[in-house]
């Protein structure tokens, strides 16, 4: 028998997940983590509390219903589990190997140990249970939508609209369907996840055109005068920010965007031996992890500007790195490129954290007369990305959002052309989120024009069940328990 102490210290304690030892994961592009098994899956959901106002749930851009498939997956009901799973999330298998589980930031199961493995248990959900199921769109009606950027905003405003009925054409300049999501280096997603995820879409009316670019090849305006009744802008930030600093124009200099999908199609060159990647966010530790698996022996770098704590970077992708041997450089800025003929080296202005100021933000401020240079013969820009706008006309008037991507003018996502939606997100669940608001706002835009109310998220599996309820304080459906 198990006593109340050994119960209650196991209870905060994580099943672990598998992963590869640091010295063999380094050698290939293997998936670092594995799945659990039906019982570590079944022992880990076991943990969850099935909190009456799940904050996991709210912490959800898209309000998932974890609590729902957690308490499925304990249950050992694995096939019900991965239905839940779909009801909401139509790219739950990507998800699950590379969400960012804002989730498990809000388990309440953190305050006194180690939150629950949500995303893990989504995986067991999708791996273990039936996930070959098929959506189930709304009768037609007849009413044909254009989504230009196949990434993760685009593909669920396409699934949300789907499901309603309409017939969705998603044009994406690039010759493959996934945006960024492509440039996911493959030992956290292998690369068919995707494909299983659009597989469910095969009854949807979704026509889908690569390799054709806006301003190039048609223009938002010339997809609503073909007889689209609205266009929805997804096209991310695509194109490299620049830090502006000398030096930058070097030969051994790239961008880390493009050198992430380069690696995962295989037509990367040789890097250097001394290898600086210039950043902290997402792109930048997934550069840095790749270019320790492409250089073996290199003496691979990452220099961010704030400190560790303050990284975007997802924790867990730095736990992961420091033990492939990544070397960190925390509260430096770059300053300079140095090299005749190539890169030889960078220069760094150290760093320090200001008091607070008034609204209790600590600014980063340098350190007077420090600096640090790192001898080095590739640098890997990695210091964020921005929208890519040739091609689409001022008439639009976009804003930039915070991190790059355009939006609309309006509340509702519209931009100043009627008809013409844009927006983006941080992550693939927050894009996700933005393509729901965006698909949302379609359907009321088209509906108001023929003088009825907006179209509810239909069952996606053709059932006639009322949606979820939204408990007080809530701002997105959580599932009855």
């Amino acid at each position: 028998m198990v006593d109340a102490m050994s119960y209650s210290v196991a209870r905060y304690e994580r099943v672990p997940v598998p992963e590869e030892p640091p010295q063999r994961r380094i050698r290939s592009f293997d998936e670092v983590l594995h799945a659990y098994t039906k019982e570590e899956a079944i022992m880990e959901a076991s943990r969850c509390l099935q909190c009456a106002l799940p904050f996991c749930v709210e912490a959800c851009p898209i309000t998932q219903d974890c609590r729902g498939y957690i308490g499925l997956v304990a249950g050992g009901q694995f096939d019900e589990a991965a239905r839940v799973t779909l009801t909401e999330n139509p790219l739950a298998t990507t998800l699950c190997k590379v969400c960012y589980h804002y989730c498990e930031d809000a388990c309440i199961m953190g305050h006194r140990g180690i939150p629950i493995a949500i995303r893990h248990i989504k995986r067991a959900a999708m791996e273990l249970g039936n996930s070959k199921l098929v959506y189930v769109p709304n009768a037609p009606r007849h009413q044909r939508v254009a989504v230009v950027g196949a990434g993760p905003a685009g593909l669920m405003a396409a699934w949300e609209l789907c499901l309603r009925g309409y017939a969705v054409t998603v044009f994406e300049r690039m010759e493959v369907v996934g945006g960024q999501a492509e440039a996911i280096p493959h030992y956290r997603m292998p690369g068919s996840e995707l494909l299983q995820d659009l597989d469910r879409f095969q009854n949807f009316d979704i026509t889908f055109v690569a390799g054709k670019a806006a301003g190039v090849d048609y223009t938002p305006e010339s997809l609503l005068a073909e007889g689209y009744r609205a266009v929805y802008l997804a096209v991310g930030a695509s194109k490299p920010g620049s830090p502006g600093i000398p030096g930058e124009q070097l030969p051994g200099v790239i961008y880390a965007l493009d050198f992430l999908l380069d690696v995962n199609e295989g037509r990367i060159a040789p890097l250097g031996k001394n290898i600086v990647v210039v950043g902290g966010g997402d792109v930048a530790i997934d550069s840095v992890r790749s270019a320790v698996r492409l250089a073996p022996g290199a003496r691979v770098s990452m220099a961010y500007r704030r400190t560790k704590d303050e990284a975007p970077a997802g924790p867990e992708e730095i736990h992961e790195a420091e033990p492939e041997g990544v070397i960190f450089h925390w509260l430096v800025s770059p300053t300079r490129i140095v090299g005749k003929d190539h890169v030889e080296g960078m220069v760094f202005q150290k760093m320090q954290i200001a008091p607070p100021d008034a609204s209790g933000r600590r600014a980063v401020v340098p350190i007077p007369g420090e600096e640090l240079a790192i001898e080095c013969d590739t640098v890997i820009m990695a210091i964020g990305q921005v929208a890519d706008l040739h091609g689409f006309p001022d008439e639009l008037q976009l804003k930039i959002g915070s991190k790059g991507w355009p939006e609309g003018i309006h509340p509702d996502t519209m931009t100043a052309v009627e008809g013409v939606f844009a927006s983006g997100g941080r992550s693939v669940v927050h894009a996700m989120a933005a393509g729901t608001r965006a698909a949302d706002a379609i359907d009321a835009y088209l509906c108001r024009k023929e003088g009825r109310p907006p179209t509810p998220r239909p069952d996606p599996f053709g059932g006639s069940e009322p949606p979820p309820l939204v408990p007080p304080g809530y701002s997105g459906p959580v599932w009855r328990a």
